[in-house]
């Protein structure tokens, strides 16, 4: 079972877990990186001094690949990238920023490069900054998402025939169907972040991975897409900012309303009333809350009923 990404990773599935702020502690990382895939640590949602423990921790509970996922737009990125050089983190997937800034740095260490995009424009650019691959993400996707508001199935096959380096696909993924579905198009390997965030190991909060498991269809939406936009489960706070827009609020006004550590009160401290509980549109198809390795299980038996062995 290898390919290109199988090879440029290291590991036996092309399957990487999104680092998802909130979600991706050293616990999750480890648990899909020893499934055979390539754990992310979210550093979003650390400080300094957390990410090295989560690393440290990481290193002891496997001895496979794993990487950081780390946003451009981090007020402390130089004191990660710091730590990422020293602790010989293989693999850094940079997002929500210009992977010019440290691809260079990185792969001076001989780290493996990956950048997140939402349009083919930023995957051509992001080939040009030298990276070694990209993750081109569909609006499907929770958390943060591309202006462009193109689908997975729009996004891929339009990335692939411009690009040269690995393709990575993401957005609305997260059964064994729809990785298939993703490789056909182009991709050569799949990011899945919802369908992990509804695991045992991941680091939320147990009434935010019931949330998603209620989840159905049309209960995501993107919006606050005057600040950066975002896809959210509809709660109280997704009512205010529609009272807002309906009241036409200004970009200040909105700034306000979101203030503070809104996902991290919706995600990681459990309030779904008044937090922001992002989440993709492929947690209408997430039914349970399960261990890494059963959903790992799920994947390949259900990849292996089609007869495909991810040999494109």
């Amino acid at each position: 079972m290898t390919n290109n990404i199988t090879n440029l990773f290291k590991i036996k599935y092309p399957i990487v877990q999104g680092g998802m702020i909130w979600n991706s502690g050293w616990r999750l990382a480890s648990a899909v990186s020893n499934c055979g895939g390539l754990g992310l640590l979210g550093a979003g949602s650390m400080y300094p001094d957390v990410l090295k423990e989560h690393i440290k921790k990481c290193k002891l509970a496997t001895d496979k690949p794993f990487g950081v996922n780390l946003p451009m737009l981090y007020p402390d990125i130089d004191q990660h990238i710091k730590t990422i050089i020293e602790e010989k983190i293989p693999v850094v997937f940079t997002s929500a920023g210009n992977p010019k800034t440290w691809t260079e740095t990185l792969k001076k260490e001989g780290i493996i490069v990956v950048h997140v995009v939402s349009s083919a424009k930023f995957a051509l650019k992001s080939q040009e900054a030298g990276v070694d691959a990209v993750v081109a993400e569909g609006f499907e996707a929770g958390g943060h998402n591309g202006r462009e508001e193109t689908t997975t199935f729009c996004l891929i096959p339009d990335v692939k025939r411009k690009i040269e380096i690995p393709l990575i696909a993401a957005g609305g993924i997260g059964t064994g169907r729809q990785i298939l579905a993703a490789m056909v198009l182009g991709a050569d390997g799949v990011q899945i972040g919802s369908r992990f965030a509804a695991t045992f190991e991941s680091s939320s909060h147990d009434l935010f991975k019931q949330e998603i498991v209620k989840a159905e269809e049309g209960a995501t939406v993107l919006t606050l897409k005057e600040l950066a936009p975002v896809r959210l489960i509809k709660n109280s706070f997704y009512e205010e900012i529609q009272n807002a827009y309906s009241n036409c609020a200004t970009k200040e006004d909105l700034i306000n309303l979101l203030g503070r550590a809104r996902a991290k009160r919706g995600m990681f401290e459990g309030d779904l009333i008044n937090g922001e509980i992002e989440i993709g549109q492929v947690s209408s198809l997430i039914d349970d809350v399960k261990s890494v390795k059963s959903v790992f299980e799920e994947f390949v038996n259900e990849i292996h009923n089609f007869n495909f062995d991810f040999k494109i």
